[in-house]
């Protein structure tokens, strides 16, 4: 089982946000049967099966193994991820592209930004599975607390000046075999999570 999947496919991604198959999907973090879910979910092993028959055909559960049960054979099967995520990609016609709009400062170029390093680290990661090589990434992640807006703007420009720097020093465009890496670096308010009542 992976810790995240990325889903590219279309029809994989309307299976998996339907929320009877989206609970199944939480469910078999651990590997179970259509009468042990149905159990779990309180509706009927026919149901189950049903659902669970979708998401198989999806490569979104696997079988682990089968039991003989008297005259039946009983399916164990385990969701293929812990996690998974939607690529823009399952949305290619509609899916945000940066190149459209490049401001700097708006939110929406952001998630556009964010929807294309989902896409590509997405690829990436399918890629790599097929070919059992791991992927080379880095991945930042930290908060910090400006006092003014004068103060991230600041900030925005000291960071900007840094990795455009960086990026001078160690730019090859020359570099024989060497392989192009996309960098993307985000400020956004944090979003704090909703009080407990």
């Amino acid at each position: 089982m992976h810790d995240v999947a990325v889903i590219e496919d279309p029809a994989a991604a309307e299976v998996s946000l339907d929320p009877v198959r989206a609970r199944l999907l939480a469910e078999l973090s651990v590997p179970g049967s259509a009468t042990t879910l149905a159990q779990r979910v309180g509706l009927t092993r026919q149901k189950v099966n049903y659902h669970l028959r979708a998401l198989e055909r999806h490569g979104l559960v696997e079988l682990v193994e089968e039991r003989r049960k008297g005259n039946l054979t009983e399916r164990i099967l385990r969701a293929t991820a812990a996690s998974y995520v939607i690529s823009p990609s399952a949305l290619a016609p509609v899916a945000p592209d940066p190149e459209r709009s490049r401001d700097q400062l708006s939110a929406r170029w952001l998630l556009a930004v964010a929807a294309r390093l989902v896409r590509d680290v997405g690829a990436l990661i399918t890629g790599a599975a097929a070919a059992r090589k791991p992927v080379a990434t880095f991945a930042l992640d930290g908060e910090v607390r400006f006092a003014s807006a004068a103060d991230r703007a600041a900030f925005a420009e000291q960071l900007t000046a840094a990795v455009t720097s960086l990026i001078a020093e160690y730019h090859d465009e020359s570099a024989t075999g060497g392989r192009a890496h996309r960098i993307v670096l985000a400020v956004h308010p944090t979003v704090q999570p909703q009080e407990k009542g």
